[in-house]
C-alpha cells in the first residue's frame, strides 16, 4: 500500500521492513532505486515534473521527515514511522554482506566515509568512491561498472540524485541504488546528526538549521507545505461529505 502526500506516493513500511526489502532486492541485480523525499522535496515536485516523475519511478519511496509522517496522518493514509535516509542506511549496512560504492560529497568526504563504514560494518566492503563534483559522467559510470557494487549510494543532493538514478535505472551492473542526500557527510564526521532527544521531540530540522543557517531559504517552504496538506484534507473531507 502507498500513502499519497500532495501527489507523491510513499511506501507504508518501517525501517526494518525497508532494509529487509533492500537486501532481497539487491539479490535480484536489477539496478533499481530508492528515494527518500522530505517535505521540501515533495513541495519541489509541485513545480518540477522531472523530479516528480523520477520519484514516481522509484522501487521504494521512504518518508524522510516528520513532516511527511504528519501529513500522511492528516490525509488519513499514515506511514508507520519516519524512515529517514540515514536510519535506513544504518539498518541496511548492519544487515547486509556485500559491496558498496559511495558516490557524492565534496572531494575527500567519500574516502572518510569509507573508513568509517569499514570500521563499523566488517561485513561490508567499500569497492569504490567518487565525489559528487563531476561534469563528465562517463568516468563515473565506468568506475561503477568496474566495481559492480551490490549497493550504490547516490548522495548528490536533490533533485540531482533522483534524476541521476532515474536516468541510469536498469543500465548499470548494480543491485540497488539509494539516493541519500547528505548521508556521506554524516558518516564522514563532516556534519553531526541531531542528538537523540532532538529527534524524539521532532526537532531535528531545527538542529540542522542551527548547523546550516543557509537552510532557512529552503525551510521557508515548510509552512507552505503544511498549508497545502491542510487544504487537501479539507478538499477530501468535502468530497466525502
Amino acid at each position: 500500500m502507498n500513502a499519497s502526500v500532495l501527489g507523491v506516493d510513499f511506501d507504508q513500511v518501517t525501517i526494518a521492513e525497508a532494509a529487509a526489502w533492500a537486501i532481497e532486492e539487491m539479490g535480484r541485480w536489477r539496478c533499481s532505486y530508492v528515494c527518500t523525499p522530505n517535505p521540501e522535496i515533495v513541495w519541489a515536485c509541485r513545480r518540477d515534473e522531472a523530479l516528480r516523475s523520477a520519484i514516481a519511478g522509484a522501487d521504494l519511496t521512504l518518508a524522510d521527515g516528520v513532516g511527511i509522517v504528519w501529513a500522511s496522518r492528516v490525509l488519513q493514509c499514515p506511514v508507520p514511522e519516519r524512515a529517514s535516509g540515514y536510519d535506513f542506511l544504518l539498518a541496511l549496512l548492519a544487515e547486509m554482506e556485500g559491496r558498496v560504492f559511495l558516490l557524492g560529497g565534496r572531494p575527500g568526504v567519500a574516502e572518510q566515509a569509507r573508513r568509517r563504514i569499514e570500521e563499523q560494518f566488517p561485513c561490508v566492503t567499500v569497492c569504490g568512491v567518487h565525489n559528487g563534483y563531476f561534469q563528465d559522467e562517463e568516468p563515473v559510470l565506468e568506475a561503477i561498472r568496474a566495481a559492480r557494487p551490490d549497493l550504490l549510494l547516490v548522495c548528490l543532493g536533490s533533485p540531482r540524485q533522483e534524476l541521476w538514478m532515474a536516468a541510469n535505472r536498469g543500465k548499470l551492473p548494480v543491485g540497488l541504488m539509494a539516493g541519500l542526500g547528505g548521508c556521506l557527510d554524516v558518516l564522514a564526521g563532516q556534519k553531526r546528526r541531531a542528538p537523540h532527544i532532538w529527534i524524539r521531540l521532532h526537532l531535528e530540522w531545527l538542529y540542522r538549521l542551527f548547523q546550516e543557517p543557509g537552510r532557512i531559504k529552503r525551510q521557508i517552504r515548510l509552512p507552505l507545505f503544511a498549508a497545502a496538506v491542510l487544504k487537501e484534507r479539507m478538499r477530501r473531507w468535502r468530497a466525502e461529505s
